[in-house]
């Protein structure tokens, strides 16, 4: 499909067919795209663009990375088919592993997105040996691999993912959320929900890793400071005023 760079919704509509054409791959489930479509309907409510709320949990997101001793990016679908080399990049800057998890799970489409990953540079992917379980899940997105959230004590999610957000909450794991709807359980079970659109979120964050890489005590006051609950409500007040704004 041919998409004219002048069309008001450029972006957006190459975003939706290359989502599209991942179905068809095998790496983006199609319910990935009600999912993406839920997330544009948010996006659309904030205007688009990363506040100075969503900014701020960005900048906390990048102090737990750093601070963390095991930290583990989660990477779904959709997250490999939106922000592949985003996160890939920003695993290396942290450090942190990358490791595949899938709602929509068969052996075939983790292999899939793995090397999905792969081919968008990230090396020594986790996913494929699930030999650790999550407790308070019911389906197979318990599975996850022992060397990576089973271990980690730090957990980035890029988007929504309520059951699994509480699981890990549960275990004791801190949570870090990129999910553009502030009022689902993945942003509220966090301990820091970053409320923004995932290829802005991802960059922003990887811009405050290296700006706090040397700063450890500020990297500890913005951890001991920051409010998720106080945030959200932020994030809530931000989309009622776009709202407002456009009506």
């Amino acid at each position: 499909m041919e998409i004219s760079k002048d069309h008001p919704r450029y972006r957006s509509l190459v975003t939706r067919e290359r989502l599209s054409e991942l179905v068809r791959e095998g790496v983006v489930a199609p319910t990935g795209l009600i999912a993406h479509g839920r997330g544009e309907a948010f996006d659309y409510m904030l205007g688009e663009r990363t506040t100075p709320a969503a900014d701020e949990a960005a900048r906390v997101a990048a102090a737990h990375l750093l601070e963390a001793r095991w930290p583990v990016i989660t990477v779904n679908g959709n997250a490999a088919g939106l922000c592949a080399e985003g996160l890939i990049s920003l695993a290396r800057a942290v450090p942190a592993r990358l490791e595949v998890n899938l709602f929509h799970r068969t052996p075939e489409r983790i292999e899939r997105v793995c090397r999905y990953l792969e081919g968008a540079g990230a090396t020594d992917v986790l996913g494929r040996e699930q030999d650790a379980r999550l407790e308070g899940i019911a389906s197979d997105r318990a599975s996850c691999s022992a060397e990576g959230i089973g271990r980690a004590d730090v957990v980035l999610i890029p988007l929504e993912d309520g059951d699994r957000a509480a699981a890990l909450a549960a275990a004791g794991k801190t949570v870090l959320a990129i999910d553009l709807n502030p009022l689902s359980r993945t942003a509220v079970a966090a301990s820091v929900a970053v409320v923004d659109e995932l290829t802005r979120a991802v960059p922003n964050i990887m811009r405050h890793v290296e700006d706090l890489r040397n700063r450890p005590e500020e990297r500890r006051r913005l951890i001991s400071e920051f409010s998720n609950d106080r945030n959200l409500e932020r994030m809530r007040d931000a989309m009622c005023e776009t709202l407002h704004q456009k009506g």
